[in-house]
Order: structure tokens, then C-alpha cells, then sequence
């Protein structure tokens, strides 16, 4: 019976400690509650340890009303309920794991019974094998150490047998040409040679053995040096001399002698190629093919050269030739480097090798001999590259150029301080700084070819224009003007012709020159290519310094007549000054912004302004129009000049017509007023009065005719008059004749009038007249007052210098007897 309750209490006891141990894990204390939670003394509390129902029931009724009681009921119901429903929903949620729980631990139950079954036979075994082995070792323990004996002994003597057979192994290596097999069986017994060679047996198999590799090695040189073996038998070769305690210096040497004369070759051919490819002409210049949408023209400085023989014609192009190079030299190098750095540089080197310290002699031979066959290398490839002048089609240059600079990389890896990439990116840079000075050339040959074919559009056969008048515009030769070109529309087609093909061709340049910058070229990512090649070769040594030229070749039109610029046409004067003036007002804003946007150039030297490149432009625009009143004029004034200087005024007849010349004078002022009109606008004038054509001039009007000629021009009084005519200059506003003119037609024509009446003036200053001549100026003065007042910005000017004309005639004649105004205007309006 005591068992029985001991039994009891042991089982509760072991209850108690796992509800204890489930309470501790949970962080419960015995009560249920959380560990954390204080536990609650209060009575009424109904989740605290020390509920009482009486006393909590007592407190509702003394506190609670009838309603308050029955809601206090209600809610402790739907809180039942709730639990209630919880813990079936725990209890069904569980019952699964509960039952797999439950067979889990019955499984174990048996599992565990048997491995200890197990476990227990294992134990027996062990313990009989101890036993046994036990038993063995203390029966062979006498005849342990005559076996270790014996089978030294054993050892020993296929050591003996090995070295006796070592000769005739040798022998048969090499006839069978087992050259390693031979080196690594001599190797093994070398060092047991030479520890008893005083020993005559083993003396003898020494010598035997020393003869043998002798003539291995000899066979082995033979082989180094015959130029049919392969890099794989080269190094091989090179290895087992090694081995044989070869200097390993002098095999350096010959290793690359060898490999030299072989990359030798490769580039004595890549220069066959290019001495067959050259003409044999001394000159090397070559014309190449002009750029897209241009004329033919040599896009070289030089002379073009004669025709080149066939081999010109049938050389390779520059990307087949730098697969050659790179697939034959650049490849033989890449593999004769690895080759040789495995055998000399990165080999292991042990015993006596590792103190003469080969790698380092080894990379100094190297180094020189990379430098000196790349140096080689490079020099056939700019030859190569200097002979692509044509700069029609760059792409197949810029891929050369990027295979060329990718397959360089191979030697940056093989050898990390080579200095032959950074050479072979300084021939790519080259490469693409000429290219771009070959591009400037070529648009310089087009702009000066464009010129030519506006000089002979200009030289056609002169176009009738409205108004009767004529002016050489020129039907656009070269194509420069299309169909229906000429007319009075003639000059601006000209003009738009020349600035369209002018901007076309820069933008089909800097297109070629942006294939160097394309994001698939390996050398595009160079530090030089994102910012030097961008801002200074293609912004300034290309697009400005074409601009440039395009300025400094306008303004040496604007030389003198013993120059060349003397036979400059008109017209093309004023054609090139309005192109000054248009590129300064918009096109060379739009050039320099399509350059930056097209090659993302981030200027970080100083580049040249876009307004110092309008003002060039500017003052070449006004210096051509400053060139071209002052031709305009003289031409003018020539015509007046020879009429003035031909004729005797002293004895000529009485006027009866305007003379040739003056028609002539104001039918070339109406040609040249229509010509500038076609590219200048209009300009402003000062306002005309109502009586412009019908004016006569101070020197004989009615209010001063009388007294001045009648009593000023005598013998007796000649100081009255020119005092009369100084006081009268007085008040006169001082006219500049070859000032500066504005860009438009009105201030053109009055500068070219203002020339041409000056000359008229300083002749007729030279000359002495007489009556009939007096009268002869009147009418021609006359003429001209009635047809130039219009074309002038303000009609006092044109008023002032033909009435100083008439004046200084009147001074200079004999017989002063001025013709009446209406007798003037009659012979003006019937000539």
C-alpha cells in the first residue's frame, strides 16, 4: 500500500515538474497569469487569483440596478461563449499534431529499443576483433623486422637495377625521341651519381650518362635552332635545357633571336605590302575621293600626282591590312611573350636557380625586345595610316584604328608595364588629329572650288532684270544654281546655293569625324577623346579655324588692284559680304552649337568665343562691302574721269543733248541699285521733298544767278567770288566720301555716288571750260540730279557735291554765260 502511494506522489511530482517547466517556457507563473504581471488581491476581480463569487455577486446587487444586472449577465454569456468557441477552435486546430505527436513517440519507443539491440552486438564484435588482432601482432612479432629488412633490401636493389639500366633507357629515349621521358630519368638518378661516383661501378654508369645527355642536348640546341619548329617545341625545348643547367641567359638569347626573326618576317611582309601599294613616283601625295555631296576635287594641298600603276589600284584597304598585322605580328608576339614568361619569368625556380635571379634579367630582355619589334610595328602602321588621304568614307579607318588599339590590350595584360599600349593610343591620336587637318583641308579645297563656280556663275553672259536694266548674275555653274536659276532671282539662289552647300559639307564632315568618338570604340573612352579630340581638334582645329579661313580668304578679295584681288568681280563682293553677315548673325551660332551637341565637349581649355568669331566675321562682311562701294565707284568714275579728260571744254559746241556718258552712268547706278537690292534690304532714307527732280542748283537759280555770274565771274573780281564760294562751303555740312557704309542698299548706293561725284568734281577742278562747256555740265548735273537723288539716304547730299560741280566749273571758265533752266530741263527730258 505504501508502494502504491509512493508511486502516486513520484507520478504527480513528475506532473507537477512538467507543468512547471511548460509554465517557465510560457512565461507563466502558477496562478496562470504572465511572470511579469503583479498578481491582484482584490475580490471582485474576476481574473485574479483571489476571486470570490459571493463577494463579487454581493457588490453587483448593492451596486448595480436591475438593468445594469441583466447587461451584466448578457456580456458574461457572449464571454463564456467566446471561450468556450476558443478553446474547441485550439483543441481542433491541435488534434492533429497531438496525434502525430503521439505516434511519433511510439515509433521512437521502438526504434531506439532495437538500436540498442545494435549497439550492443556492435560492442561484442569490436571487442572479439580487439581480441584477435591482439593474437596476430604477438605472432609475427619476430618476423616483423626480417620483413622490413628484406624489403628495404628489395627496394634497394630496383633502385641498383635502375640505375644499371640507366644507359640503355637513355639510349632509347633519345632514339625514340623521348627527349623529357630522358632529362626526367637522368634527373632522379643524377644526384645518387654524383654521391658515389668514387665508386668505379657507379663512376662508370656516370660517364656513360654524362655522354648520352650530352648528345641529348646537343640534339636538343640543333633543334632550338632549326627554324621549322614550332613555338609548343621551341618551349618544350627551352624547358628541358633548363633542366639540364643550361645558362639560362644565353637560352633567353636564342629563345628570342629565334622568335625575332620569325615576327621579323611577319613585318617584313606587312612592309612588302606597303612598298608594293606605293607609286613609283618620289611624291607621295595622293588626291583622295572628295567628301559626300561635293564637287571633284583634290582635297590635297599638293599637285595631284599621275596615275599609279595597277598595284595601286589593287592594294588592301587599311582595315585589311591592320587584321594582318594584328592577326600575324601582334598574335606571334602576344603567344612568344606568354611563351617565354612561362619558361623564364614566371617559372618556380629552386636549388642553385633561385639565387641568380632569373625573372628579373629575364623581363629586362623581354622588355627591350617588345619595345624594339613594336617600335618596328608602329612605324609600318603610320606609314600605312599616312597613306589614307581620301576623306570620303572614314568608317573603314576608325575600325582599323579601334582593332588596332583592342588588340594592344593583349600586350597591357601579358605585360603590365609595357609602355607599347600607351605608343599604340598615341598613334591612334595622331591618326585622328590628321584625319581631322585632312578634313580642313578638304573643306578648304571645296570652299575655294565653291568660289570658282560662283566666279563663273558670275562670268555667264549678262541676264536682263527688271526695269530694263542688266546685271551678271550668271546661270550658277558647277550646279551651284538649279534650273530656272537665273533673273533677277538669280544672285540670292546664288547665295543660298553656296551657304547651303558650304553648311551641308560641314555637317557631312563632322559626321565622319564623330565615327572617332562612337561609344563601340574602344579608344573612344580615352581621357584624350572625351575632351581634347571634342573641344580642340574638332570645335577649333576643324569648325573655327574653317570659319576662320572662310573670313581671311573673304577679306583678301578686299586687296588692291596690283593684287590679285584687284580682278575681283563685283558682284562676288557683295555675294561674300552678305555671307560674312549671315554667318555673324545666325550661322555660326548654329555651326559651333551643333558641333557641341554632336561631341558633348566639355571645354576645359579656353576655346574661342562664339562672338569673336561674329565679330571676324562681321568686319570681313564690312570690309567686302566697304571694297565693293569703293570698286563700284571707281568703275563709275572712270567712265566720268575719261569723259571729262577726253573733250576740249573750251572749245566745244553749244549743247543740244545729255551726253553718252551720263546715260551710261545712270544706267549702271540703276544696275548696280538693283543688284544690291537683291541681297540688302532697303535702308532708310530721309524724307524727299515734293520738288526733288525739278530742283536747280545755288550756283545758277534765280535768287543768286544774277549777281554771281554776272558781276562775280569778271577779271576784275576774282577774289569776291572765291569768297563767295569758301563763305558758302562754310555753311555746308562736311561730306566723308569713303567712310564706312551700313548694310543696306540705301547707304551702298550713297556711298557709290558720293565716289563718283567726287571724282567728277576733282576733274572738272583740272580743267578750264568755256561757255558752251559751262553749259554742257549744267546739262549732265542736271541729268544726274533727275535720276540719282533716289537712290541716295538723303537728297542734300547728291544736291550738294553737283552743285559744287557746277561751281567749280563756273570758277574755271573763261566765259561764265550759264544756259537757262528752262532751256536745261527741256534738253533733259528729250535726252
Amino acid at each position: 500500500m505504501d508502494g502504491e502511494v509512493d508511486a502516486a506522489e513520484s507520478g504527480g511530482s513528475r506532473k507537477r515538474r512538467v507543468h512547471g517547466m511548460l509554465k517557465l517556457y510560457y512565461g507563466m507563473n502558477e496562478e496562470g497569469k504572465s511572470a511579469d504581471e503583479p498578481d491582484s488581491l482584490d475580490p471582485c476581480d474576476i481574473n485574479g487569483p483571489h476571486f470570490d463569487p459571493d463577494v463579487y455577486l454581493n457588490k453587483l446587487r448593492r451596486e448595480c440596478s436591475l438593468g445594469e444586472l441583466m447587461d451584466q449577465e448578457s456580456c458574461m454569456v457572449k464571454q463564456i461563449r467566446s471561450l468556450d468557441s476558443d478553446m474547441q477552435t485550439l483543441v481542433y486546430e491541435n488534434y492533429n499534431k497531438f496525434i502525430s505527436a503521439t505516434d511519433t513517440i511510439r515509433k521512437m519507443k521502438n526504434d531506439f529499443k532495437k538500436m540498442e539491440d545494435e549497439m550492443d552486438c556492435l560492442s561484442t564484435n569490436m571487442a572479439a576483433i580487439t581480441e584477435f588482432s591482439a593474437s596476430i601482432s604477438g605472432t609475427l612479432q619476430d618476423q616483423h623486422t626480417q620483413i622490413t629488412k628484406l624489403s628495404g633490401v628489395h627496394t634497394l636493389l630496383r633502385k641498383l637495377q635502375f640505375l644499371f639500366e640507366l644507359p640503355a633507357r637513355l639510349n632509347k629515349c633519345v632514339e625514340l625521341q623521348a627527349y623529357g621521358q630522358a632529362v626526367s630519368s637522368h634527373r632522379r638518378a643524377r644526384c645518387v651519381l654524383q654521391q658515389y661516383s668514387h665508386l668505379p661501378s657507379f663512376s662508370g654508369i656516370q660517364d656513360d650518362c654524362h655522354v648520352i645527355m650530352e648528345q641529348l642536348a646537343q640534339d636538343l640546341r640543333q633543334k632550338f635552332r632549326d627554324g621549322g619548329s614550332s613555338a609548343k617545341d621551341l618551349s618544350e625545348c627551352v624547358e628541358l635545357l633548363l633542366q639540364l643547367d643550361e645558362p639560362a641567359e644565353e637560352l633567353c638569347d636564342k629563345f628570342l633571336n629565334h622568335a625575332g626573326a620569325r615576327l621579323q618576317l611577319d613585318l617584313a611582309g606587312l612592309e612588302a605590302e606597303i612598298r608594293t601599294a606605293e607609286p613609283p613616283s618620289s611624291s607621295s601625295s595622293s588626291s583622295g575621293p572628295p567628301p559626300p555631296s561635293s564637287p571633284a576635287a583634290d582635297t590635297s594641298p599638293k599637285t595631284s600626282s599621275p596615275p599609279a600603276p595597277a598595284a595601286v589600284a589593287a592594294k588592301t584597304d587599311i582595315l585589311e591590312f591592320i587584321d594582318r598585322g594584328c592577326n600575324e605580328f601582334v598574335s606571334s608576339l602576344c603567344l612568344v611573350v606568354a611563351s617565354y614568361q612561362e619558361l623564364f619569368v614566371h617559372r618556380a625556380q629552386t636549388g642553385e636557380l633561385a639565387s641568380k635571379n632569373i625573372p628579373q634579367m629575364a623581363s629586362g630582355k623581354l622588355q627591350g625586345f617588345v619595345d624594339e619589334l613594336a617600335a618596328r610595328y608602329f612605324s609600318i602602321v603610320e606609314r600605312r595610316i599616312r597613306e589614307e588621304r581620301g576623306v570620303g568614307d572614314n568608317s573603314l579607318l576608325v575600325r582599323a584604328l579601334d582593332r588596332f588599339h583592342r588588340r594592344l590590350q593583349a600586350v597591357a595584360k601579358l605585360l603590365p608595364g609595357s609602355q607599347v599600349p600607351a605608343r599604340g593610343t598615341e598613334i591612334v591620336v595622331r591618326a585622328a588629329t590628321e584625319r581631322v587637318r585632312q578634313y580642313l583641308q578638304a573643306l578648304q579645297s571645296f570652299y575655294l572650288d565653291t568660289l570658282t563656280d560662283v566666279r563663273q556663275a558670275l562670268a555667264a553672259p549678262r541676264l536682263a532684270v527688271a526695269g530694263g536694266a542688266s546685271v551678271a548674275l550668271g546661270g550658277g555653274a558647277g550646279g551651284l544654281l538649279g534650273a530656272g536659276g537665273g533673273g533677277a532671282g538669280g544672285l540670292p539662289e546664288l547665295l543660298s546655293s553656296l551657304s547651303a552647300s558650304i553648311l551641308n559639307q560641314i555637317k557631312s564632315v563632322l559626321a565622319s569625324v564623330h565615327l572617332f568618338t562612337a561609344k563601340d570604340i574602344t579608344f573612344s573612352n580615352k581621357p584624350y577623346f572625351k575632351g581634347e579630340f571634342c573641344s580642340h581638334g574638332v570645335r577649333e582645329n576643324l569648325v573655327v579655324s574653317f570659319i576662320q579661313f572662310i573670313c581671311q580668304s573673304s577679306r583678301r578679295f578686299c586687296e588692291t588692284a596690283s593684287d590679285k584681288g584687284g580682278s575681283t568681280p563685283p558682284a562676288l563682293l557683295l555675294l561674300l559680304s552678305r555671307l560674312c553677315l549671315d554667318y555673324e548673325t545666325s550661322t555660326i551660332s548654329y555651326i559651333l552649337t551643333l558641333t557641341d551637341e554632336q561631341f558633348l565637349s566639355q571645354h576645359h581649355n579656353p576655346v574661342t568665343p562664339v562672338t569673336a568669331l561674329c565679330a571676324e566675321a562681321r568686319e570681313a562682311a564690312q570690309k567686302l562691302l566697304n571694297h565693293y562701294v569703293k570698286v563700284q565707284g571707281l568703275i563709275i568714275s572712270q567712265m566720268l574721269r575719261k569723259s571729262v579728260e577726253t573733250r576740249d571744254w573750251v572749245n566745244t559746241i553749244e549743247p543740244r543733248n545729255v551726253r553718252a556718258v551720263m546715260k551710261r552712268v545712270v544706267e549702271d547706278t540703276t544696275s548696280i541699285d538693283v543688284q544690291v537690292g537683291l541681297l540688302y534690304e532697303e535702308g532708310v532714307r530721309k524724307a524727299h521733298s515734293s520738288d526733288s527732280s525739278k530742283r536747280t542748283f545755288s550756283v545758277y537759280s534765280s535768287s543768286r544767278q544774277q549777281p554771281r555770274y554776272a558781276a562775280s565771274y569778271t577779271p576784275s573780281a576774282p577774289m569776291d567770288t572765291n569768297l563767295l564760294s569758301n563763305i558758302h562751303k562754310l555753311f555746308s555740312e562736311r561730306i566723308d566720301i569713303f567712310s564706312s557704309v551700313e548694310f543696306n542698299k540705301v547707304s551702298v548706293m550713297t556711298g557709290i555716288i558720293k565716289i563718283s561725284l567726287k571724282t567728277f568734281l576733282e576733274c572738272v577742278r583740272l580743267r578750264t571750260f568755256g561757255r558752251y562747256g559751262l553749259q554742257q555740265i549744267q546739262v549732265d548735273c542736271h541729268y544726274l540730279q533727275v535720276y540719282l537723288w533716289r537712290f541716295v539716304s538723303d537728297e542734300n547730299l547728291a544736291h550738294f557735291l553737283l552743285d559744287e560741280i557746277v561751281g567749280s566749273t563756273a570758277h574755271r571758265c573763261l566765259d561764265p554765260a550759264p544756259m537757262e533752266q528752262s532751256v536745261i530741263e527741256v534738253i533733259c527730258e528729250r535726252g
